[in-house]
């Protein structure tokens, strides 16, 4: 199947090179924001948060009065990102030179930790290392207070949630109500916690925002040119599959689907030997690092596999100690995890990052994509492919199926928003105070566009713009609208505008109309292509080729930006599959409202002038029934008022 992202990106290096102090671009961009009390570093994984924290640590600790750094992460495997390491060498003022005593992420007990971290707090120690385990427990039955002149850095933040049972999220709103504590967040993901919000809003606002977007990253690398973002449609058993799409040439990491995912044949170790019996032939398993070697089938090579599903901890731990000291390309050729190699874990030399199974976590699909994007001289392209399920229309579950296949195809859409290039939207004839100086490349003026009259508009698309599209494009009436059988300006005009409302009750109906465009626009632009013609640049929109100059919001309203990763959708899957999704869609159709009645009844005296027939109801073609639909449904309404008068 063709990808349904495809990013290109320009080399520059700039995510890479370094200042007088030794920092890449993300990193002075977040020490720059050092003083805040409350920091959230968002950028993406192989940016440099890691280290950022320790320019930005030492500083508080150095010249800001703190005493006490404590940095927590996910998993034990994370903590060596924050081992000893030289900064002044590259020009830094000190060193980050963390005690080992107190670096926590080591194999052990969690009572004998928690009494680390305790005999820290009371000692003259600056630096304590340990997992998200080991605070939670700490903080059971103390005194936030002992937080006061601390730095509590948190890596991978999204971990945290307000849901009641989310104690990491409990352990961070208490040290912030009852001590002076200094918080820094650190995150790779683009979405704020997906089902349930990371933070409170009273608590998010206290935050100052360090944003290092995606594509600032990856058209920064030396090496990286291209990245793909696909799915592959299987039918059976996914092992059956695995054979068609990966590529043993490439350097692969395998996320098998949870023994809960329908996927799942609910027996994972059998899952691994099919894999490895997909490749070749088991040749031996080597007793010190654990690495298979399996004689490949298809090329006779023997390839170096590492099995990350094994339970047995002494097994996995001999494995994953193998995987951090690897230097080269050659040292491992394919990964199979379950739900470890996500987040935090650094294999420079992925290509392609192959899962198995609708992901629902937004988070989770861009940590899984982060493994692939790191650069290497191994690479000039990354690959992300997802393995689904092909709904069965003779399959009780075809609706469960529909669903994770339209709910995985609108993650890639959301993907391809993160990882598009940035642009700047302003109105085509500027008032007094916009400043055109200003304008660059990725500035677009657009014909009747509304630029945002209060800074709540301003934040919102600023600081949320990413998170209110996954708002907008994982709402049922969207997924059931987005195939094509509604039209353009009913999504544009009617459905996105609702969904704000939604999000932002105390929104005016002129805010939610700025707030409306500057998200149509920015995601039908971001699903074009523009191409220089000249001194001239034209936008390919759908059908659509404009000159840039004269765009226009009418235009664009009128331009599902979701429907191309659809149209590869119905090339890709076999015509019974894709009547089975239609019908699937249709049958849990939204209502029709005014609203879009409203916008449809120009379309359908179009359609009669052009065709000289009414549309059917009976058509194949799912936007003429919907036509059908909104002359039933104005009848309808004709004659409900002439009753009532």
């Amino acid at each position: 199947m063709p990808d349904i992202v495809h990013v290109s990106y320009n080399q520059t290096g700039k995510s890479k090179s370094t200042n007088a102090f030794g920092m890449r671009e993300m990193q002075e961009r977040a020490f720059e924001a050092r003083s805040a009390q409350h920091l959230l570093i968002k950028a993406p994984p192989a940016s440099g948060k890691s280290r950022a924290l320790m320019f930005i640590g030492l500083d508080k600790l150095m010249n800001q009065g703190l005493k006490k750094v404590i940095v927590a992460v996910p998993e034990k495997s994370i903590g060596s990102s924050f081992n000893k390491t030289e900064l002044s060498k590259y020009g830094f003022f000190a060193d980050w030179e963390p005690n080992p005593i107190y670096n926590l992420c080591t194999p052990g007990g969690e009572k004998s930790k928690v009494g680390a971290f305790k005999k820290f707090l009371e000692s003259d120690e600056k630096i304590l290392i340990c997992t998200h385990a080991t605070l939670r427990f700490a903080c059971d039955g103390i005194d936030e207070k002992v937080f006061n002149e601390t730095v509590l850095a948190i890596d991978e933040f999204h971990h945290v949630s307000v849901d009641g049972e989310n104690r990491l999220g409990e352990v961070l709103r208490n040290i912030m109500s009852k001590s002076s504590a200094h918080i820094v967040a650190m995150t790779g993901s683009y979405f704020r916690g997906d089902s349930v919000p990371i933070l409170l809003p009273e608590l998010e606002e206290k935050f100052t925002r360090v944003k290092y977007d995606y594509y600032e990253q990856l058209n920064g690398y030396e090496y990286l040119k291209t990245l793909g973002i696909g799915y592959h449609f299987y039918q059976g058993r996914y092992t059956s599959a695995i054979d068609e799409i990966l590529d043993e040439s490439k350097k692969t990491i395998i996320h098998i689907p949870s023994v809960n995912a329908g996927e799942s044949t609910k027996d994972k170790y059998e899952e691994v030997n099919r894999i490895i019996d997909s490749l070749g032939e088991l040749e031996y398993q080597d007793t010190e690092t654990g690495i298979l070697y399996v004689r490949s089938r298809k090329t006779e090579k023997l390839l170096k596999v590492a099995d990350l599903v094994n339970d047995n901890q002494k097994e996995r731990d001999k494995i994953q100690g193998f995987l951090r000291t690897i230097t080269g390309p050659d040292d491992i050729d394919i990964i199979i995890a379950l739900g470890m190699a996500k987040e935090g874990f650094d294999w420079p030399y992925c290509q392609h990052a192959l899962t198995i199974g609708y992901r629902g976590s937004l988070t989770e699909i861009i940590q899984i994509i982060g493994r692939c994007t790191r650069d290497s001289n191994n690479k000039s392209h990354a690959q992300f492919t997802n393995l689904i399920a092909q709904p069965d229309a003779e399959d009780g579950e075809v609706k469960l199926s529909v669903n994770n296949m339209l709910k995985a195809i609108t993650a890639s859409l959301l993907m391809e928003q993160v990882l598009a290039p940035n642009f700047k939207f302003k109105p085509k004839f500027p008032d007094e105070d916009d400043d055109d100086s200003e304008d660059d490349e990725n500035t677009i003026r657009i014909n009747g566009f509304k630029t945002p009259t209060s800074n709540r508009v301003k934040d919102i698309i600023e600081s949320d713009i990413t998170d209110l599209k996954a708002t907008i494009l994982q709402d049922d009436r969207m997924l059931k609208a987005m195939p094509g059988n509604v039209d353009p300006e009913v999504i544009n005009k009617v459905l996105i505008p609702k969904i704000i409302r939604e999000t932002y009750p105390d929104l005016t109906d002129e805010q939610v109309e700025e707030v409306r465009q500057y998200v149509v626009v920015d995601s039908v632009i971001k699903n074009a292509n523009i191409e220089t013609q000249g001194d001239k640049r034209f936008i390919r929109m759908a059908d659509s080729f404009v000159n840039i100059d004269d765009i226009d919001i009418d235009l664009i309203d009128t331009i599902n930006p979701f429907q191309k990763a659809f149209e590869i959708l119905s090339k890709s899957v076999t015509a019974s599959v894709f009547k089975a999704i239609q019908e699937t869609i249709d049958a849990g159709r939204i209502q029709m409202t005014e609203e879009e009645a409203i916008i449809l009844w120009p379309k359908v005296k179009n359609w009669v002038a052009r065709t000289n027939e009414h549309p059917s109801i009976q058509s194949f073609d799912p936007q003429e029934r919907r036509l059908a639909e909104a002359i039933l449904f104005l009848k309808e309404q004709k004659r409900k008022a002439k009753a009532n008068e």
